[in-house]
């Protein structure tokens, strides 16, 4: 390769390596520690949410990856519910793949943490339930340390929006669930009861025949 075929190649070797450098300073000033939550207000009080928060058969049911993909391979060990509980799945979809969760404390009936694994992005989790108004807050919560790993980094920056979208739509199904499953109940109007039978009319007097005179 002649000197004129060498320029451009170091030029372009050159440009990546200046590339690197950037994203690794930039990376360097991004956090070590990144945290997404998202929120709903349900019409349902406290005792009514916690069951789907720490029974893992229940989130099951609402988990975001769920809703995309109605064929997802579910599995159970550990605690029935609560502390030490734990669900994996598996998804044939690359957006979805295989993820877990375990419990690692749970405070009825306001909160459970979790560890999770959604896909390799490890880190934790929790649901945190308040009062507001005449329902109840549910704020779904993850946190990741990419520490000193400079491509963590940069993951974490598009956490917000990847996790967080996911989070929302899992928040959205565990409202319409709750929520569903107490209609009835709150539905119910009293039937108006049936007014008392008309009493029966009396009978007119039957008139008598005056004999003729």
């Amino acid at each position: 390769m002649g000197e004129a075929g060498v320029r451009p190649l170091l030029r372009l070797v050159l440009g990546v390596v200046a590339l690197f450098a950037i994203l690794a300073a930039v990376a360097v000033t991004l956090p070590q520690q990144v945290h997404v939550a998202r929120s709903v207000v349900i019409n349902a009080p406290e005792g009514a949410i916690f069951p789907y928060l720490n029974d893992l058969h229940k989130t099951a049911v609402w988990l975001p990856w769920a809703q995309r993909d109605r064929d997802l391979s579910v599995g159970y060990s550990g605690a029935e519910k609560g502390e030490g509980a734990h669900v994996e799945w598996y998804s044939e979809e690359p957006s979805i793949g295989a993820g877990s969760m375990d419990i690692t404390k749970s405070e009825a009936p306001q909160r459970v943490d979790y560890n999770v694994d959604y896909g390799g992005l490890e880190g934790t989790s929790y649901l945190l339930v308040t009062p507001s108004g005449s329902g109840s807050k549910v704020t779904w919560g993850f946190g990741y340390e990419p520490g000193n790993n400079l491509f963590k980094r940069w993951k974490g920056l598009m956490l917000d929006r990847l996790v967080g979208t996911d989070y929302q739509a899992g928040l959205a199904a565990l409202k319409h669930i709750v929520e569903r499953e107490r209609a009835p109940e709150d539905s119910v109007t009293p039937t108006p009861a049936a007014p008392p039978p008309a009493a029966p009319a009396e009978a007119a007097p039957a008139e008598q025949d005056v004999p003729k005179q």
